[in-house]
């Protein structure tokens, strides 16, 4: 078996970020070509990544970036939080956000190879959870929760200002709303959830002629306002509970044009 050197194994340590005594038996299979030896710990790293394509991701990096009227939103998981804290998937995730705030969420696809050789490299599974852009002439903003960064929120408004986008940004964060508004439910999941309602023991042992109407209040503050879940217009201002978020926005004279929720903890 070919002897190689320690400062050949450092050299392909440092090209490849591959462990010391993979370096070492890459070389060793090689005869000593460095490029050889490159090309096998990539195609092995490949390999091993595949196997690790199916594994949960609950840790991870959201980031944000708001410029020129434009936002966008990108997620990237992987699987422990010391990974999460690694300087190359961190520079990977923000490569990804600022691929896809220049070209659009189709930019993820162009970056998939090099996920899979962080992957061989980091040794976990590494997945974009989600990644949005947002520039149609509106309000933009946005906001990441600290200091985790597992959760982020990008927000485009038709009026208001930056500082209520960021407020609404930060309530979607905590309150998790499904929809925008009421109109947005899918009518069988109301119908759904009326029924249950109206099949409750709380419902039946109300006279008959009331049901009804009890049903329309319970579906109003237990499901609409849900949070998390329900409705965003119907919840409670989080910045001031004794308003609906609709209060809040029609005081400030704005109105949700879409919002994008990302957690990478899958919460």
């Amino acid at each position: 078996m070919t002897e190689i050197g320690a400062g050949l194994v450092k050299e392909l340590r440092e090209l490849t970020g591959a462990g010391m005594m993979d370096c070492k038996r890459a070389l060793q299979e090689t005869g000593g070509d460095m490029e050889a030896a490159r090309t096998l710990l990539r195609e092995k790293g490949m390999a091993q990544a595949g196997k690790r394509a199916d594994r949960a991701t609950t840790e991870g990096l959201v980031g944000v970036l708001l410029d020129g009227g434009t936002g966008t939103i990108v997620g990237v998981g992987c699987e422990t939080e010391p990974v999460s804290k690694n300087d190359e998937f961190r520079a990977y995730a923000e490569k990804v956000l600022r691929a896809v705030h220049a070209d659009g969420p189709a930019a993820v696809e162009a970056l998939d190879q090099e996920r899979l050789e962080l992957m061989g490299k980091l040794g976990e599974n590494v997945v974009v959870v989600a990644a949005e852009r947002f520039g149609g002439g509106g309000t933009i903003g946005a906001y990441v929760h600290p200091p985790a960064n597992k959760i982020g929120v990008l927000v485009e408004l038709e009026g208001g200002d930056e500082a209520i986008a960021r407020r609404l940004a930060m309530h979607i964060a905590f309150a998790a709303p499904e929809w925008v508004r009421r109109e947005d439910v899918p009518a069988a999941t109301v119908e759904a959830e009326r029924q249950i309602y109206l099949n409750s023991d709380e419902v039946l042992s109300k006279p008959e002629a009331a049901r009804e109407k009890i049903v329309d209040g319970m579906l109003g503050k237990r499901f609409f306002a849900a949070s998390p879940g329900g409705v965003l217009v119907d919840q409670a201002w989080i910045h001031d509970a004794s308003k609906s978020v609709g209060q809040a926005l029609r005081e400030a004279g704005a109105l949700v044009k879409a919002f994008t929720r990302v957690s990478v903890a899958g919460s």
